[in-house]
């Protein structure tokens, strides 16, 4: 009798850390992520599939190990598996929010014209490729309104203008059946000055596009919460302006 009661009593004991963690519960439930630090949103995240353990240590080894927050949450599963506590459940835990994020800001472009209203497209942009440790090539879809059809990832890597193959770009505007394009590549540096390259790659997708009568109207870099947009610097204009004056 009494060795079943010490055994009732320890399996209904409070484990070590379950007041902070309640704690930080009820902050977010109340002000949402005001106020928490990095190390808590992910030591939040992490707890909702360890729930017997304390996850700060956890949390603060991962941020040491990928930097930023959103270090942590482009992490590959391989990556984050191999910082002590985490494990493969978590691991797919925080590639899971990611990958919801992504999906939820995408759903919130398409249908809509970004063209004069590009914040949610910048916001998009920002988080699915500004913090990526690689170069990704976005393409934009839009139809004649400049309501989004469909993003897509086209090319990956170092970008330069062998890399970038226009025939592939208008292949999948036709299957899109796009009236015009928006362009989006991210630079991992978070230095989003253009290269000369990203220039020759821009002007080369203009010329190709128009020719098959799909307007480009945009080329945005993104990284580390910043952009630098080639149609404010006029450059896209500038290279359509080109276009047709060679082609008069």
């Amino acid at each position: 009798m009494k060795t079943s009661k010490m055994k009732e009593s320890r399996q209904t004991r409070p484990h070590k850390g379950q007041g902070h963690r309640k704690r930080l519960r009820e902050r977010f439930l109340s002000r949402g992520l005001e106020g928490f630090h990095d190390y808590e949103v992910i030591e939040l995240l992490l707890s909702l599939n360890t729930p017997r353990r304390d996850c700060k240590d956890t949390a603060k080894a991962l941020l040491k190990s990928f930097k930023t927050l959103q270090g942590v949450v482009e992490a590959d599963l391989e990556a984050l598996c191999r910082v002590p506590g985490v494990g493969p459940v978590n691991a797919m835990g925080i590639r899971l929010v990611k990958a919801a994020a992504d999906r939820y800001l995408e759903a919130k472009i398409l249908s809509r014209d970004v063209v004069s209203q590009p914040r949610d497209l910048l916001d998009y942009l920002d988080h699915a490729i500004g913090f990526k440790g690689r170069e990704y090539f976005v393409g934009v879809f839009l139809d004649a309104k400049n309501r989004v059809l469909a993003c897509e990832t086209l090319f990956e890597g170092s970008l330069t203008t062998s890399s970038v193959y226009p025939r592939e770009v208008i292949a999948r505007a036709l299957h899109h059946r796009a009236a015009a394009m928006i362009f989006a590549h991210n630079h991992p540096s978070g230095d989003v000055s253009p290269s000369e390259s990203d220039i020759r790659i821009t002007r080369r997708l203009c010329f190709a596009l128009n020719y098959a009568d799909i307007r480009v109207h945009e080329h945005m870099i993104v990284g580390n919460h910043d952009y630098f947009s080639f149609a404010s610097e006029n450059l896209i204009s500038r290279f359509n302006e080109e276009f047709q004056k060679n082609n008069e």
